[in-house]
C-alpha cells in the first residue's frame, strides 16, 4: 500500500518510546522497532508497516483506517477498544494479545497467525481470513458473517456458538474445528454434514 510522497523510515528504534494520541497520515516504516512503545490513541491513514515490531505495544483505543501492518510481530500487544478499517494485516502474528473491544471492519488478515487467540463475542464479520493460522483460537459467540476462512488451519479451534452463516470454510476446517451451537446457512450445514461423511439424498 504505497503512498506517493510517503515518509519512509527504515530500521529506526521507537522502542519504549511515547506515541499516544498521535496521527499520522501516509507514513511508510519498514523493518522498524515499536517494543513497549506507547501507541495508545495513535491514528493513522494510509500508513505501511512492513516488517514491524510491536511487542508488548500499547494500541489501546488506537484507530487505524486503510494503513498496512504487512508481516508485522505483535506479541503480548495490548489492541483493546482500537479500531481497523480497511486495513491489511496479511502474514501478521498475534501472541497472546489483549483483543478485549477490538473491532475489525473490511480487513484483510491473510496468512495472519491468530494460534490460541481469545477473540470470543467478538464482531469479526465480513473479514479475509484465508489461510489464517486460528489453531486452539477461541471464537467462541464470535460473529463470522461472511468471513472468508478458506484454507484456515482451525485445528481444535472453539467456534461454539459462533454466527457462521455466509462465511466460507472448507472441508477441512469444517471437519477440524468445534462447532458445536454455531449459526450456520443451509449450504454450510450440507458442507459439514458431507465433510463428516454422511450421504444426502
Amino acid at each position: 500500500m504505497w503512498h506517493p510522497g510517503a515518509v519512509l523510515e527504515t530500521g529506526e528504534d521507537y522502542r519504549e518510546a511515547v506515541l499516544s494520541g498521535q496521527w499520522w497520515e501516509k507514513r511508510r516504516f519498514t523493518g522498524c522497532d515499536f517494543t513497549g512503545a506507547d501507541l495508545s490513541g495513535l491514528r493513522t491513514r494510509g500508513c505501511t508497516f512492513d516488517d514491524c515490531v510491536f511487542g508488548r505495544a500499547d494500541l489501546s483505543r488506537s484507530r487505524h483506517d486503510a494503513s498496512a501492518f504487512r508481516s508485522c510481530t505483535f506479541d503480548r500487544s495490548v489492541l483493546v477498544e482500537s479500531r481497523w478499517t480497511s486495513c491489511s494485516l496479511l502474514g501478521s502474528s498475534f501472541a497472546e494479545c489483549g483483543f478485549g473491544g477490538i473491532a475489525l471492519t473490511e480487513c484483510d488478515l491473510s496468512l495472519a497467525s491468530l494460534a490460541k487467540a481469545r477473540l470470543r463475542k467478538l464482531g469479526l464479520s465480513g473479514l479475509r481470513l484465508r489461510e489464517a493460522n486460528l489453531t486452539e483460537a477461541d471464537l467462541t459467540g464470535a460473529d463470522l458473517r461472511g468471513s472468508d476462512l478458506t484454507g484456515a488451519r482451525l485445528q481444535a479451534a472453539k467456534l461454539d456458538g459462533a454466527d457462521l452463516r455466509g462465511a466460507r470454510l472448507d472441508a477441512n476446517a469444517l471437519v477440524q474445528a468445534n462447532l458445536r451451537g454455531a449459526e450456520v446457512d443451509v449450504e454450510t450445514a450440507i458442507a459439514f454434514a458431507a465433510a463428516h461423511g454422511l450421504v444426502i439424498r
